[in-house]
C-alpha cells in the first residue's frame, strides 16, 4: 500500500511528494526511485518533519503504529490521511478523535472504497426504494497473502469488513445500532483465525444489514466490493461491486468510472478538506462508528451475544481514559460528557 500511495501521489497535480519515512530506509529509496520522485527519504517521521516541513502527511503504516504516527504529525501542526483502519482498537480511535481536536488539524481515514462512481449511483438508487428494510452483502475472495494477515485471529472482520460496514452507513445514510455475528474459518482455510463471518446489523431506522463472507472461497469471486442488494417498499435494487447497478423501479446501468477513485478519491477529498475547510466524510469523529461496526462484530462472535454499538462506544471512551496519552489529550477526553453529544460516534 506504501508504493501504492507514492504513485497515487506522484501522479496527483494537487500534491508533491517531499518525503518517504521507513525503517527499511532502503527498500523506501527503492520505492522512490520506482515512482520517479524526488524524495528526502528518512527512518523516522520526525526527521522528515524537520527536513521537508510538509503540508500533511500520509500514512500508510501498519495499523498498530497509525496512532503513534498520527498523533506525532498532528502535534507537529501537520493534517494526516490515514489508511484504513483507524487503529486496532476502537479506544486508540477515540484517542486519535481527542488528539486531533486538541491539535486543531485534521485527521482523516481513508475508506477508499467509498470512492467509486458506480457505489454513488447505487445509493441513488437505494434512495428510491424508500426505507430499505433489507440490505446485503455477500462477498467472497480467495486471496493468499501471506504475513500477517495469515496470523490474524479475526483476518475477514478487522482487515476487510470495515470497507463494507462503512458502505452500508453510507448507503443507508443511518447509523447501527446493534450486531449480532458468528465466524468460523472452513477446513480448507490457510488463514489461522476466522476467515468466514455472517454479520445481521440492525440500523437506527429500521433496516436490517447482513453481511456474509468468506476470504478462503476460491472460485466464482466475488468483486473485491462484494455483491449488494437492497429491498423496500418500492422494489429492490443490486449492485455487482463493479459496473453494474440495477433497479427494479428505474432499471439497469453500466457506470463507468468517474474521476478519481479509490485511494486517488480519498486523495481528493482530503486536499478539497485542507484547501477549504470543509469536514470530509472519512473525519476520524465521523469514522470512530464503521470502526465501532468491526469491533461490535467481533465481541458478538466471541461472546455469542448481540453486541450494542452504544455500549461499546462508551466503554471505549472510559478505556480511553484509563490509557497513558498526552495531557492536551486527556484534556479533550475529560471535556466530554460520558456518552454525551461531545463524545465520538
Amino acid at each position: 500500500m506504501g508504493l501504492a500511495w507514492m504513485r497515487t501521489l506522484t501522479a496527483s497535480d494537487d500534491v508533491e511528494l517531499v518525503g518517504v519515512a521507513d525503517l527499511d530506509v532502503d527498500r523506501a529509496e527503492a520505492a522512490v526511485r520506482a515512482v520517479g520522485a524526488d524524495a528526502k527519504v528518512d527512518v523516522s517521521l520526525g526527521g522528515l518533519l524537520t527536513a521537508t516541513e510538509p503540508d500533511a502527511v500520509v500514512n500508510v503504516t501498519v495499523p498498530a503504529a497509525h496512532s503513534e504516527v498520527n498523533i506525532e504529525a498532528l502535534f507537529a501542526g501537520v493534517p494526516v490521511l490515514c489508511e484504513k483502519p483507524a487503529a486496532p482498537t476502537l479506544a486508540e480511535a477515540v484517542i486519535q478523535v481527542a488528539a486531533a481536536e486538541a491539535a486543531g488539524r485534521l485527521l482523516m481515514i481513508s475508506q477508499s472504497r467509498r470512492y467509486y462512481a458506480a457505489l454513488a449511483e447505487y445509493r441513488r438508487r437505494v434512495a428510491e426504494l424508500g426505507t430499505p428494510g433489507l440490505l446485503t452483502t455477500g462477498f467472497f475472495r480467495g486471496p493468499r497473502f501471506g504475513g500477517f494477515r495469515d496470523e490474524m485471529e479475526q483476518p475477514l472482520l478487522v482487515d476487510m469488513a470495515i470497507h463494507a460496514f462503512d458502505a452500508a452507513r453510507y448507503l443507508l445514510g443511518a447509523e447501527p445500532v446493534s450486531v449480532s455475528c458468528e465466524t468460523w474459518n472452513p477446513v480448507w482455510s490457510w488463514y489461522r483465525g476466522d476467515a468466514a463471518a455472517t454479520a445481521t446489523f440492525l440500523f437506527d431506522d429500521g433496516t436490517r444489514y447482513v453481511y456474509t463472507g468468506a476470504w478462503c472461497a476460491d472460485g466464482l469471486e466475488t468483486s473485491w466490493n462484494g455483491e449488494w442488494r437492497a429491498t423496500g417498499s418500492g422494489g429492490t435494487a443490486t449492485w455487482d461491486g463493479e459496473g453494474r447497478v440495477t433497479s427494479s423501479v428505474s432499471g439497469a446501468a453500466d457506470v463507468p468510472p468517474g474521476g478519481n477513485e479509490q485511494i486517488a478519491g480519498a486523495l481528493e477529498e482530503f486536499v478539497a478538506a485542507l484547501r477549504t475547510g470543509a469536514e470530509p466524510s472519512g473525519a476520524i469523529a465521523r469514522n470512530v462508528r464503521s470502526l465501532a461496526m468491526v469491533e461490535a462484530a467481533v465481541r458478538s462472535a466471541e461472546s455469542g451475544t448481540r453486541v450494542q454499538i452504544d455500549a461499546l462506544l462508551e466503554q471505549a471512551y472510559h478505556e480511553a481514559l484509563s490509557l497513558p496519552v498526552r495531557e492536551e489529550i486527556r484534556s479533550r477526553l475529560e471535556s466530554w460528557t460520558p456518552r454525551g453529544t461531545d463524545s465520538p460516534g
